[in-house]
């Protein structure tokens, strides 16, 4: 059991990080799905995709906590610490430091997005899952994954060449070019 969920791991914590941007929180939290993982293996489908059922169980804690933290009036933004590790384990972002303000931007736009678009672009564009894995994952049909992908890439490509969109008071993302 061990030898199939280890490889799955780091794809987990960039999926935790990016949803939650604070290191700790999100190893925190692929601590948690690791644990659910092992405590219901019984119940998994064994011809099923491990790494799609992985995912489905991080995602729906990480939205059980969210709703958690909601309720007691609790928010996650960007966390430079957690930024800058990613910006270390990526060595394009390290280049240059125009590299890391383009890097930087690119997370700081991805972190505009409301988070069902976020997770959608997360899912599909990083961690390459198929659409239908990925209306699984999340519980929604296929096109409205299709529909979050298609919104989230615009909105994406609009931060990033430096339009105003208002999204939770964000300011608007300058281009490095």
């Amino acid at each position: 059991m061990a030898a199939l969920i280890e490889p799955h791991i780091p794809a987990l914590r960039r999926f935790a990080w990016a949803l939650l941007r604070d290191g700790t929180v999100a190893d925190d939290l692929v601590q948690d799905c690791l644990e659910r993982a092992i405590a219901g293996w019984h119940l998994r489908h064994h011809d099923g995709n491990l790494k799609a059922w992985l995912f489905a169980i991080l995602h729906n804690l990480f939205l059980s906590n969210r709703r958690r933290s909601a309720r007691g009036g609790m928010d996650r933004s960007l966390d430079d610490d957690g930024a800058a590790a990613l910006m270390r384990a990526d060595p394009t972002a390290t280049l240059a430091a125009e590299g890391r303000l383009v890097w930087q931007d690119a997370l700081t736009a991805l972190d505009a997005l409301p988070e069902d678009q976020r997770a959608v672009i997360l899912l599909v564009g990083i961690e390459d899952l198929s659409y239908e894995e990925t209306a699984r994952l999340t519980g929604v049909p296929i096109g409205t994954v299709m529909s979050r992908l298609s919104r989230g890439r615009e909105r994406l490509r609009r931060l990033l060449d430096g339009e105003v969109v208002k999204a939770g008071g964000q300011q608007a993302l300058r281009r490095v070019k």
